[in-house]
Order: C-alpha cells, then structure tokens, then sequence
C-alpha cells in the first residue's frame, strides 16, 4: 500500500508532536519518582495526563485535519474515551515490565510509550478526523 504525502506529512507532524509530549512525559516521570518519591504509578498517571493535555492541544493544531462544522464536545468525549484507554494501556504496560519483567521503570516507559503511541494515533484518525 502506497501512502499519500498528506497522510506521510501528518505521520510526521505525530512524531514530532509525540517526541515532545514524550519527553515532557518523561521528565515529570523522572522529576516526581527521583526527587520527590512517589511511587512510579502514581507518577506515570500524573505525567501521562499533564503531556496528554499538551499533545491534545498541539495535535489539534498542527496534526489532526478539522473541519469547521464539527461537534467540538463530541470530538472531546471521543478525545476523551480514547485517552482514558491509552492511560490504562500505559499503566498496565508500565506495571507489567516493571513488576512482571524487572525492566528499570525508564525503560518501560519507552515500552509503554511506543505501544500507546501506536493505538493513539489509529484511533485519533479512525475516531476523531473521520468521525
């Protein structure tokens, strides 16, 4: 299957916008386990949602085509639905490689990152600029 230069171009612009918000992600993760000592979950779950909240803002301005008769609120909830997903996938992949795998909590969150990355950009498209 050939891609389009529009969908080659907006596969890009995700990266680009994922490398950011990853390493916001990150950084608070690392921040609150190693200087403040909370527990590598409840940091996950705290960094996730602050980059989340970026990454939405910059993928709807520079990644995600909209149209201008569509449903803001609907668009959010589905927004929404799909990230409290991704959080769940991103919990039980970080649990899973540091509880399960004795992978260092860093290294699973490249893990985790890389598997919601892939679920988050199919769903924004299937969900978000079709629906």
């Amino acid at each position: 299957m050939k891609l389009s230069k529009n969908l080659l171009l907006q596969v890009i612009k995700f990266g680009i916008v994922g490398i950011v918000s990853f390493a916001i992600d990150y950084s608070i993760l690392y921040f609150m386990i190693e200087w403040l000592n909370i527990n590598y979950l409840v940091s996950n779950f705290f960094s996730f949602t602050i980059s989340l909240i970026i990454n939405y803002y910059l993928s709807i301005k520079y990644v995600f085509y909209q149209r201008e008769n569509k449903n803001k609120a609907n668009e959010f909830i589905i927004y929404f639905v799909i990230n409290i997903i991704g959080l769940g996938l991103n919990q039980v992949i970080m649990w899973l490689c540091v509880q399960i795998f004795g992978l260092y909590y860093l290294l699973a969150k490249i893990c985790a990152t890389a598997i919601v990355m892939i679920y988050n950009f199919i769903s924004r498209k299937i969900l978000i600029e079709r629906h």
